[in-house]
């Protein structure tokens, strides 16, 4: 029987890699609240192109994302990290040194070129054993909610203090580092393990797409980021003209993300813990529309601002830490890696759509329009949302099991008759078997009990 505490290994695996993709964000990041204002010095600069510059990011980022994923089946994780790092960066210098809009926008594409995420969850699936991998995911996703946080405070404090430019030669240094901790602290493996929990499976994506409750998800994913990359279109200007310089923009955002964080987490407890996460998803939508009503009406009012602005990040991390338990939940047993895939695609055409389609009616029709854009986009969002079902409560396992096909009929009969078992998915040519459980009514050590006694037995 497994231990379940994290090796030395195991933490240095999830550390190492939560830094990796941590720096990787934290460029993405420190450039938002900036671009648009910064942005707008350089030649041949306006609005619509502005909101380009800030989408065509996250269109590559979509576009590479699960071929690069798929092809780090085959390359290796390391070798596709390190070569996504370094498009990075080759992006990120193209910014740094370019004085025109399409310079900059030109290494904004690049730079989402460099698409590693799914090569780095898989990587970290190779390096955790199965019934640590919730924890090692729990720092990962830690690392980046505080990476955010940071971004959003120093991109406004190096751009005053330097320049937009020197912003991103930081950007480069920073992906250099990673590269360094990848090849120097991240553990090696010599055999890559197929996961379906966390690669895609290019035969599933159909099954996957059929889902109707998964393309709601995918959705709510792709119009989050969209009001992300809307807002941010416009609202960095406003505070300027409201009054508030470039360089105190950091003190709002740090304000807005702590209270955030810290009053979210109570809120997903509670409604996991009473089944109603369905409700508290329908009541942050709710708040996000409140939010882009009082955007609308702040008339660059510094505290009617900064108000929207609370409200809006409160929304906004409630769901983005919302929706990733939901496609868990409800993605197919032996899918979820299919379905993760196909939602973080969304969530970058999310930021390609949201940042073009900002520029365009910020040029044309002006900031009311951005704003007003928001509420039609959350009311929809609200209106599908409002028919998904309350989520099925249950959590997936995955277990190795040494000739499988010898026993796999008498194994899934077994399984289906345990307590709190809802389902199973055996793949012998992967030896490996799915299952997911209801875990009020058993849990992964109670599971691995049975699986142990049935395998010496028939063994």
């Amino acid at each position: 029987m497994n231990d379940n505490k994290m090796t030395i290994s195991e933490l240095s695996a999830s550390w190492s890699l939560g830094t990796v993709i941590s720096l990787r964000m934290l460029g993405m990041f420190m450039v938002l609240p900036v671009l648009t204002t910064e942005g707008m010095k350089l030649s041949g600069a306006n609005e619509s192109l502005i909101g380009l510059a800030i989408g065509i990011y996250g269109l590559t980022q979509a576009v590479f994302q699960i071929p690069l994923g798929l092809l780090s089946d085959r390359l290796g994780r390391k070798p596709i990290i390190i070569g996504g790092l370094l498009i990075f960066i080759i992006g990120s210098t193209i910014a740094a040194t370019t004085s025109s809009i399409w310079g900059l926008i030109i290494g904004r594409a690049v730079q989402g070129a460099g698409a590693i995420s799914a090569a780095v969850m898989a990587l970290l699936s190779d390096l955790i054993r199965e019934q640590n991998r919730t924890k090692a995911m729990a720092c990962i996703g830690i690392s980046i909610g505080i990476t955010f946080t940071i971004a959003m405070v120093a991109g406004p404090i190096i751009t005053h203090h330097l320049n937009f430019n020197a912003l991103f030669w930081l950007i480069s240094m920073l992906a250099i580092l990673a590269i360094v901790i990848t090849l120097l602290a991240v553990p090696s493996v010599k055999y890559y393990t197929f996961n379906r929990e966390t690669s895609v499976v290019k035969s599933s994506i159909r099954l996957v797409l059929s889902n109707i409750n998964l393309i709601k998800l995918d959705a709510s994913i792709f119009i989050l980021h969209a009001l992300l990359m809307l807002n941010f279109i416009t609202l960095p200007k406003q505070l300027v003209q409201s009054g508030l310089p470039l360089d105190k923009h950091w003190e709002i955002y740090l304000s807005t993300m702590l209270i955030s964080f810290l009053s979210i987490m109570p809120l997903i407890f509670l409604a996991e813990e009473k089944h109603c996460i369905k409700w508290l998803f329908i009541f942050g939508i709710i708040t996000l529309i409140i939010a882009e009503i009082i955007f609308l009406s702040a008339d660059n009012h510094l505290w009617i601002l900064v108000s929207g602005s609370q409200i809006f990040f409160l929304a906004f991390n409630l769901i983005e830490a919302i929706l990733p338990s939901l496609i868990s939940k409800e993605s197919p047993l032996g899918y979820k890696g299919t379905a993760m895939g196909i939602y973080s695609t969304s969530q970058f055409l999310g930021i390609a759509i949201g940042g073009s389609l900002g520029g365009i009616l910020l040029g044309y029709l002006g900031y009311k329009m951005v704003f007003i854009c928001g509420i039609i986009l959350s009311i929809i969002w609200l209106m599908f949302i409002i028919t998904i079902r309350e989520p099925p409560y249950v959590s997936s396992l995955r277990f190795i099991i040494k000739n499988i096909d010898l026993f796999s009929n008498k194994l899934d009969k077994y399984l289906i008759e345990q307590k709190g078992v809802l389902s199973t998915l055996i793949i012998p040519e992967e030896e490996c078997v799915y299952i997911k459980i209801d875990t009020k009514l058993t849990n992964r050590t109670e599971i691995e009990k049975r699986i142990t006694s049935l395998t010496y037995k028939c063994g």
